[in-house]
């Protein structure tokens, strides 16, 4: 099965990469990890002005009411610039829990949301920034207080504690949790392939023994197996928005983690010592990869379900 884009995905997916390209999004990234967030609002409201913010909200609050793989065009494309923020929280799952005229916010761009998802999402990302935090509880939704800051392999996702306070309804949590899985898979896969570009320019750009790096069939060898995970994992998270099943949407999370940090651990490999700064782009994504893994379900929880629905 092949899948193809819409042109207007394509030009969707063209308009932000513009965009994104023309903006310091890096810079964004490591001034949202000191907890200053004004660069990272700034390209938050430039998103929500093409549209990032209302594609799932309903058209009765403003939004576009846009398709889940409207939702993975736009994370894709979010993974690949590593954009700051809790966009799953807001963008993909709040509207999958409230149906509320706070979601005219979300879709204008004003509202940034936490949602703590206990057990697989028990701590509130960056909860000192948004404007909206709802925990879920089974059923039962509930406003919550930030706690205690915890420290994150990613200094750019501010974990905090959940205190818990009113009760604000209640929810069918299922399709919210799998719109969460599913844009931290279409995330990751194309952070890996940001990766993937970056390892290969270096490889024709670092030279040893008089030649590119890249020239080497050990250098190609090891970058040929990062494309075939990627390529692989695609048409799994693009099939996955289609369905939204359980079992789909678990086999793309498991599929893009996998192909992510291969993509990580054989960039740091063929960058050398240099991917380890913390200046270098690179580690940006490292370290993303690496906390992205488990967020959302680990791998070990994906996996089980995959193996469940067989």
């Amino acid at each position: 099965m092949k899948f193809l884009l819409s042109e207007e995905q394509e030009r969707f997916a063209a308009s932000l990469d513009d965009l994104l390209t023309s903006r310091e999004v890096d810079s964004a990234t490591r001034a949202w990890a000191r907890g200053e967030h004004d660069e990272g609002r700034k390209l938050w409201r430039e998103l929500a002005e093409i549209g990032v913010t209302a594609l799932g909200v309903p058209e009765r609050y403003d939004g576009l009411g846009a398709s889940d793989l409207d939702l993975v065009v736009a994370f894709d494309r979010l993974g690949y610039h590593a954009v700051p923020g809790p966009w799953t929280d807001t963008v993909a799952v709040l509207p999958a829990l409230l149906d509320d005229e706070l979601l005219a916010g979300v879709a204008a761009g004003e509202t940034l949301a936490s949602v703590a998802f206990p057990p697989h999402v028990p701590y509130a990302l960056d909860a000192d920034v948004a404007d909206t935090r709802v925990a879920v509880d089974g059923t039962g939704l509930h406003v919550f207080h930030p706690a205690t800051r915890l420290s994150s392999v990613d200094g750019a996702r501010r974990l905090f504690r959940v205190e818990p306070g009113e009760r604000i309804g209640e929810a069918d949590p299922a399709r919210a949790f799998e719109l969460g899985a599913l844009a931290t898979a279409a995330y990751l896969l194309s952070a890996g392939r940001w990766l993937l570009d970056a390892s290969v320019e270096h490889a024709k750009q670092r030279h040893q023994y008089g030649k590119p790096i890249g020239s080497f069939q050990a250098v190609k060898h090891l970058l040929a197996d990062v494309v075939t995970e990627l390529e692989l994992a695609r048409p799994l998270v693009h099939a996955a928005a289609l369905t939204l099943t359980a079992r789909d949407v678990s086999a793309a999370k498991v599929a893009a983690g996998r192909a992510a940090h291969l993509a990580a651990r054989t960039g740091l490999q063929v960058h050398g010592a240099i991917g380890y700064t913390g200046e270098h782009p690179l580690g940006l994504r490292l370290t993303k990869v690496r906390a992205l893994l488990g967020a959302w379900g680990t791998p070990a929880f994906h996996r089980a379900r995959v193996l469940e629905a067989t």
